[in-house]
């Protein structure tokens, strides 16, 4: 037998083929992960000097601290951490502490006492309670002169299990509509099925409805499903108003669905149709807010992150739900104006697009 002809190396060069021929598989095992570490390489970027943040609330003593900290970042030497001090109101501090966007809140007491508001279960709090009081300690001469007290934030409402759960809701809001209504016209079209559905009577605009409508009345359960979790074994609490948060809901699943329709309208494979939603839901992973604060992300990328689907629907419903945001607090009527835009946009273009073939 040839040795170009020999089973081993024929069956090693037909896998590569299969391998490298198909995009989906490509994209999953070299683009997923480059994409990922890129974008939660910009996201927890370490700068030469690492910056530490944390809100200082303001009062009669806070120009003291933050005196101090502004005297240890004019001193420090390039590979020393920086600190940035945002000075706020004591709701707007603590506010921040509780939606994800501040790990440390310092609340100077008096001249030489400090109180740190922070959630021990934030890996970054613990670290940047310690590092800041090291400065303020040093500063004031050491052993420790500064009584300082710590206010850990562990009600319901301040946790990271209350910021993850509304995360949680919006992934699988997104991953339902997508995968849930474009894999299923791609099989449909796969299966001749839709061949079938063009020779009855019946509007596509009928057909692409009544999928949407059928996603929808699946998004119910799975909602309630995480919430009742939440509120069951995590005390997550809902301190806004349910039907408002089930309204968000039901829009941001209608935007994710009409993408998918989008997508699938004229995909011929489930290999392509799977592509392109990875591709689509890549960057709402990771700058849609899913597990961290998008505040993390520079300046300059937040006009794109905001317009994000995923974005608005975790602003929106942890709004609701941790802060008790109302129709007419920004963050909701903003959220359901660009996921209306979402929905409206991408039903249009796919009602266009279609094809039965």
């Amino acid at each position: 037998m040839s040795d170009s002809y020999h089973p081993l190396r024929s069956l090693y060069l037909t896998r590569l083929r299969e391998f490298y021929r198909q995009p989906a598989r490509l994209f999953w095992v070299y683009g997923f992960p480059t994409l990922l570490a890129v974008g939660l390489g910009i996201a927890f970027r370490s700068p030469s000097a690492p910056t530490i943040t944390a809100d200082l609330i303001e009062n009669s003593h806070s120009a003291d601290v933050l005196k101090t900290v502004e005297a240890r970042n004019a001193s420090s030497g390039p590979s020393d951490p920086k600190f940035k001090i945002l000075l706020n109101s004591d709701v707007e501090a603590k506010r921040r502490l509780r939606t994800g966007k501040t790990p440390l809140v310092i609340e100077a007491i008096g001249p030489k006492s400090v109180t740190y508001h922070y959630d021990p279960t934030r890996p970054e709090a613990p670290a940047a309670r310690s590092a800041i009081d090291d400065v303020l300690q040093k500063a004031a001469g050491r052993p420790d002169p500064i009584v300082t007290s710590d206010e850990r934030e562990t009600k319901p409402g301040g946790r990271y299990i209350d910021f993850l759960i509304p995360g949680l809701i919006g992934q699988n809001t997104m991953g339902g509509g997508l995968w849930g209504v474009g894999f299923l016209l791609v099989n449909f079209r796969i299966g001749k099925l839709l061949k079938r559905f063009a020779a009855t009577p019946m509007p596509r605009r009928d057909f692409l409805l009544a999928v949407l409508l059928a996603r929808l009345t699946f998004l119910i359960p799975d909602v309630f499903v995480l919430l009742g979790m939440g509120i069951l074994f995590f005390g997550v609490p809902i301190v806004g108003n349910i039907g408002l948060f089930l309204l968000v809901e039901v829009v941001g699943a209608l935007a994710f669905a009409g993408i998918g329709l989008l997508l699938a309208s004229r995909a011929q494979t489930t290999e392509s149709v799977s592509g392109m939603m990875n591709l689509v839901m890549l960057p709402q992973w990771i700058f849609g807010g899913l597990f961290f604060s998008s505040d993390r992300f520079p300046e300059a990328i937040q006009p794109f992150i905001q317009a994000l689907p995923l974005t608005q629907l975790l602003q929106a419903l942890r709004g609701i739900m941790l802060e008790g945001a109302g129709l007419g607090d920004r963050v909701v009527w903003m959220a359901l104006l660009v996921l209306s835009a979402w929905t409206v946009g991408t039903f249009a273009w796919a009602l266009k697009r279609f094809r039965w073939t």
